[in-house]
């Protein structure tokens, strides 16, 4: 799998791109040769306390020892990584750079003692994967539903998140894969991903609301109504997006929420329109509760993925699961909804 790094800079910026990339270079190097990894997780307690008393505390080691071990460290590294002060002790460059790795190290470490734990405890069949809100309404449901025939004692935990909760669950180890948006992928370095399924968003509103008898409605049109958001995700993002395309500003009356549940209450009990994908509101539409506008925009489209951290081997209970989602996952794409037509009244 090729992993998408953006890494076209604008040219003001190429000469610091090109020095973060020697500083990366030089921190890779230091770690590949002889260090102790003791010191390196010492360093890093030392970066995130700011002080050599506090980290000292934290690490149950007298002062005098942890700042001799950091002046050895730095020695046989030939590299100043540390910057005293009275006010306390900041990284330098190369130091910045050196912490970054030595967070992921003690992370890993933390994540193999929890595995240990659990598999100490009996725990070792536990799956914890996280998903989006608007997956929850129907597929990942569904496809758990259909996985657990065949998978009666497996102890499945699902978490639901927004992306950048999952994301950073992922990172620290608390979950095993996460099925979400392709956004972001790219900028985290040590994550894969595969592409289950493309869904469908759509713009929603109740039945009889004035954006119904709009012909040919654009973005502009549609945000001189009130508008319920997600306040972190892609449906805010797409919709400052599209008005930004259009020279057009948020609606006046904007709500934002973290429930996909709330958004949808919304929709039907006041003229708020939102975007939401078609598996998400499915029930609603056959129950004449909520009406898809019909907007033809690329942008709408999304690409759900499993995302993992690289070298992540997933047993077959797992890859099992996946399957499943992505049928489940394609089988409602391939469905879209009924959108009405244009226009409804004159």
């Amino acid at each position: 799998m090729t992993t998408r790094y953006g890494n076209d800079l604008p040219a003001p910026e190429a000469r610091e791109g090109e020095a973060a990339a020697d500083l990366q270079a030089k921190a890779r190097a230091k770690l590949t040769g002889s260090m102790d990894p003791r010191k390196l997780l010492y360093f890093a307690s030392v970066i995130e306390h700011g002080s050599f008393k506090k980290a000292a505390k934290q690490l149950l080691i007298s002062q005098p020892a942890l700042s001799t071990s950091m002046d050895r460290f730095e020695a046989s590294l030939g590299e100043k990584l540390l910057e005293r002060s009275p006010t306390g002790v900041t990284p330098t460059p190369l130091g910045e750079v050196l912490y970054a790795h030595a967070r992921l190290i003690r992370e890993e470490l933390e994540r193999a003692e929890r595995r240990l734990t659990a598999e100490s405890e009996g725990e070792d069949n536990v799956i914890a994967f996280g998903t989006l809100p608007s997956l929850v309404s129907n597929i990942v449901p569904t496809a758990v539903a259909s996985w657990r025939k065949t998978n009666e004692t497996a102890v499945l935990r699902v978490v639901e998140k927004n992306q950048l909760e999952l994301l950073l669950s992922l990172l620290r180890g608390d979950l095993d894969f996460i099925v979400a948006q392709t956004e972001c992928y790219g900028f985290l370095e040590g994550m894969r991903q595969r592409v289950l399924f493309r869904d469908r968003l759509h713009v929603i509103a109740r039945p009889g609301h004035p954006a119904l008898g709009l012909r040919s409605p654009n973005w502009k049109q549609l945000a001189s109504f009130p508008w319920v958001a997600q306040m972190v995700g892609r449906q805010r993002m797409l919709l400052e997006k599209v008005l930004g395309d259009e020279e057009a500003t948020l609606p006046k009356q904007l709500t934002e929420c973290g429930s996909v549940e709330f958004i949808k209450a919304m929709v039907v009990g006041t003229d708020s329109l939102a975007v939401l994908p078609a598996s998400s509101v499915s029930r609603e539409v056959q129950q004449g509760k909520i009406v898809p506008l019909d907007m033809d925009d690329p942008l709408l489209n999304r690409d759900i993925a499993v995302l993992f951290r690289e070298g992540a081997a997933f047993s077959p209970a797992v890859r099992e699961l996946l399957k499943h989602i992505e049928a489940v996952g394609i089988s409602h794409g391939d469905h879209g909804l009924e959108l009405v037509p244009r226009p409804l009244v004159a």
